[in-house]
């Protein structure tokens, strides 16, 4: 079935779960079903039925529909979500958590997490699509205080963030960020994300970290050396 036009065509086909499950699956796999996790990608998956989820031949990894969605982490099933994308986004003036809640038949707490959830989807756009125009990125080390802990696990500059877990960040000036948990600093990890987020021929504005050098054949590469000056004209990571 083509996607629903009409309010009653949406309440007919997102009624039965493994619909809206082939349906998302489809949006966001045009091309076949692969794993999403990071650094995988495989075609090579097989769907385990009873359990309604995929599993990778080459990682290993389990994954669902949702991973990696705006209904990730969600325990609303998407014959609630689907329905509700499809009433905010044709709705010229938008909808309220009250109304939604009624309409669903959910709590309006529910309804609020599900129309922040959306409307961040709209924002951005496509999570896939990638960002445009000068993009700053960084990691940091998020955890406790490097004092509290053993020394073999403290912060040690020049070595990663050893003993923290590390995020690394895209903040494109116009608005839009992007961060993510990342196993290390190493330029194939860190590199792998920017060509995935951020489009060729953009400026990209980093720190003068080894991960990020090799960037300038596909990007406007400017580089900030925080052991000499944190701004230099437009040049600086200071937003993300």
């Amino acid at each position: 079935m083509k996607t629903p036009r009409t309010l009653i065509e949406a309440i007919r086909y997102f009624a039965d779960v493994e619909v809206c499950r082939n349906y998302l699956a489809e949006c966001r796999w045009p091309n076949g079903v692969s794993c999403p996790r990071e650094g995988c990608g495989s075609k090579e998956v097989w769907f385990i039925r009873t359990r309604a989820i995929w599993r990778c031949k080459s990682c290993g990894k389990q994954f669902s529909v949702k991973v990696g969605s705006i209904f990730e982490d969600s325990p609303i099933t998407l014959d609630k979500w689907l329905p509700a994308v499809w009433l905010l986004t044709c709705s010229t003036k938008g909808y309220s958590s009250h109304r939604l809640a009624k309409a669903l038949g959910v709590t309006q707490k529910s309804a609020w997490f599900m129309l922040h959830r959306i409307r961040l989807a709209l924002r951005a756009g496509n999570f896939e699509t990638p960002m445009s125009g000068p993009v700053e990125g960084d990691t940091t080390g998020v955890g406790g205080l490097e004092k509290n802990k053993h020394r073999s696990k403290r912060l040690h500059r020049g070595t990663g963030n050893v003993g923290k877990a590390v995020v690394f960040g895209l903040l494109a000036r116009h608005g839009q960020i992007r961060a993510k948990r990342v196993p290390d600093e190493r330029a194939e990890t860190l590199q792998r994300l920017i060509r995935r987020n951020v489009e060729s021929g953009a400026i990209l504005y980093t720190d003068e970290a080894a991960a990020f050098r090799g960037l300038n054949a596909d990007y406007a590469h400017e580089v900030i050396n925080h052991s000499e000056e944190y701004v230099r004209g437009t040049v600086h990571t200071n937003g993300i």
